[in-house]
């Protein structure tokens, strides 16, 4: 019998990871130092923009670019219901109102369409939230939307409709760090992105994130909240806004700048592990398989999320998985009917039809840098086995 147990991810650790961690450590220098500002140089380098703002988190990124894009009480900002939960928090943290918008089932981000829809109900003034609370016609402030599974949305489109309507435009590519679409790299889009280094990111740092732009102001302020609100002239003491402790350290920025020294070849890497997983799978009548889009240059893939044959009981499917050593998620959980948001807004099952449908389907199976061509045969012939009609 296999008794093996294969992980959903998995940090790839090196040596020179270990290394440059304890020359930080030995250096005496522990935080706001040149590995931090190393770490900054190199993440924009990878955007393509000007700037990056290292800090402690992905959600601590989107916190203070939304922060420095004025958004804030009142404001609406239209988002996708289907994304880790995070990038739809932020919004709440600065006291604006998140409005979220169904989304295509192919890309799984809001279609373009679908948002002039939403942005025409609303500034008719025909738009509420299912408890009957009105949305603000004339608050429509910004657009929050997300790199899906690391995949590319559709920018171009978001891009242009936000200069047609004026609305700000905010990038999150917490899960897409070196992707790259339309010529450019993802977190460039809009007037600033952010990224994120947990350890199911690409690279790691622990814990982390960065704000990614190339607008001066955008990152003076991103600098100013992440320090407790302190200004750039340096003077000790002095805080000019209401600031966070949001900084990253410097052991955290040494393993990321070792992380991303072989960033291309953990990209390279798991574009392998994903597409053998699509040679793998294609035979499975009914499964959907991740796709990069047309428009995307080069993908670098975070998760690896299939869409179950229709009509599957999905959840005990996954429970099967994970009785045969296959660490499994449904991923993800729609946001609109998370405990707190279904209260707060009186969302409920069929307010979102096209995410409902795709969320009923997903299945995120075992994929990191390092997974072995056995266990991802282990992984295929374990849902083929569960998925066989008995």
């Amino acid at each position: 019998m296999d008794t093996r147990r294969i992980p959903l991810s998995s940090a790839q650790i090196v040596d020179d990871d270990v290394a440059a961690v304890v020359r930080a450590l030995r250096s005496g220098r522990v935080a706001m130092g040149p590995e931090i500002r190393g770490f900054e140089e190199e993440l924009a380098a990878v955007a393509g923009v000007r700037h990056a703002v290292a800090c402690s988190s992905g959600t601590a990124a989107l916190h203070m670019a939304l922060l420095a894009l004025g958004v804030g009480e009142g404001d609406v900002v239209l988002t996708t219901p289907f994304s880790f939960v995070a990038s739809s928090n932020v919004i709440l943290m600065v006291g604006a109102v998140p409005v979220f918008v169904d989304i295509d089932p192919g890309t799984l981000c809001p279609s373009p369409e679908e948002l002039r829809r939403t942005i025409g109900a609303l500034r008719r003034g025909e738009l509420s939230f299912p408890n009957g609370e009105r949305v603000a016609p004339h608050r429509l402030k910004a657009l929050l939307l997300v790199d899906v599974f690391g995949l590319p949305a559709p920018w171009d489109q978001y891009e242009a409709l936000a200069r047609e309507e004026g609305l700000v435009l905010l990038e999150d590519s917490c899960e897409a760090l070196g992707s790259r679409a339309f010529g450019r790299g993802c977190g460039s889009f809009g007037r600033a992105g952010a990224f994120a280094f947990y350890p199911n990111k690409q690279i790691t740092t622990g814990e982390g994130g960065a704000v990614v732009t190339d607008d001066d102001e955008v990152a003076a302020l991103c600098r100013s909240y992440a320090n407790q609100g302190r200004d750039d002239s340096g003077a000790w003491l002095a805080h000019v806004r209401l600031g966070y402790n949001y900084r990253m350290s410097e052991l955290t920025a040494a393993l990321g700048r070792s992380q991303i020294s072989r960033l291309p070849t953990i990209l390279e890497r798991r574009n392998q592990v994903a597409e053998r997983y699509g040679a793998l799978l294609k035979g499975i009548e009914g499964l959907r398989l991740p796709e990069p889009p047309s428009w995307c240059d080069r993908a670098s893939w975070f998760v690896y999320v299939v869409l179950l044959p229709e009509g599957t009981p999905r959840d005990e499917v996954l429970r099967l998985l994970s009785r045969h050593g296959v660490e499994n998620r449904a991923y993800f959980t729609p946001i609109p009917l998370q405990p707190f948001y279904a209260h707060r807004f009186g969302y409920r099952r069929g307010d979102f039809p096209e995410m409902d449908r795709v969320c009923d389907r997903v299945a995120a199976l075992p994929f990191y840098t390092d997974l072995s061509p056995e266990d991802q045969d282990h992984v295929v012939e374990t849902l083929r086995h569960v998925l066989r009609p008995a």
